[in-house]
């Protein structure tokens, strides 16, 4: 069985990938590192630091794992595109198999659907999701627009309600964006998807949903699992690595 393994900080939203993994028919083991959950820049470097993620490859071990993402997107595009590149390079290494990162694999999803200009939904602090509009223009990624929620920490964005996160995504959509970009993993978005979808109708990208589709992708496949989103709607290109 394909497995995935997740290097997920503290404790938010991990219980969004069981049912995923028990859907798609994968495993997706945890290994969960800890630090301050608070989304401010310096706490982010240390939290996605090469001994933090070395140490959650040693939990993911035992699983034999087919590739392992860093689950944490704050943690990963803090670092900008190249450090973000060896970041995931460096968890490769100390994984012993292909690893990538939830920012990385937000630039991949959007190249997959063929998207230029996207609307971004943010729960951080406003100048830590400015710092995800950078990664993403720096890959070619037009953002049109971008909001943000102003949380100050993971465990408070993990207490949000589907209602709030509906909310938030309607909220704060634009007309001229091709698709709404929702980051942090520490968000229950997965059970969503579709209502989301329905709602802006347009592709939504969540922070949850690409880790698991860019493991799975550089596992060496992604299961046609369209209750994902059209991330998993079976395009080719969603298949090649």
């Amino acid at each position: 069985m394909t497995t995935v393994g997740l290097v997920y900080p503290d404790h938010a939203a991990e219980d969004d990938y069981p049912p995923v993994a028990a859907a798609l028919g994968v495993r997706l083991p945890v290994a969960h590192i800890y630090g301050t959950d608070l989304h401010a820049v310096p706490e982010l470097l240390d939290l996605g630091s090469p001994a933090r993620l070395r140490a959650g490859a040693e939990l993911l071990a035992p699983h034999r794992p087919d590739a392992v993402v860093w689950a944490c997107t704050s943690g990963s595009f803090v670092y900008g595109p190249d450090g973000a590149r060896e970041q995931a390079r460096g968890l490769a290494e100390a994984a012993g198999v292909p690893a990538t990162s939830t920012s990385i694999a937000f630039t991949d999803a959007a190249r997959a659907l063929g998207l230029r200009r996207v609307a971004v939904a943010a729960s951080y602090p406003d100048d830590v999701a400015r710092l995800f509009v950078d990664f993403l223009a720096a890959a070619g990624i037009e953002v049109t627009s971008m909001t943000s929620a102003g949380i100050d920490t993971a465990a408070e964005v993990g207490t949000l309600t589907p209602d709030r996160v509906l909310t938030l995504a309607a909220d704060n959509d634009h007309a001229d964006a091709e698709a709404l970009l929702i980051p942090d993993t520490a968000m229950h978005t997965m059970a969503l998807l579709p209502e989301l979808e329905r709602a802006l109708a347009k592709p939504v990208l969540t922070a949850n949903q690409v880790t698991v589709w860019a493991g799975l992708r550089l596992a060496g496949a992604v299961p046609v699992a369209p209750a994902l989103g059209t991330l998993f709607a079976g395009r080719p290109s969603d298949v090649r690595r």
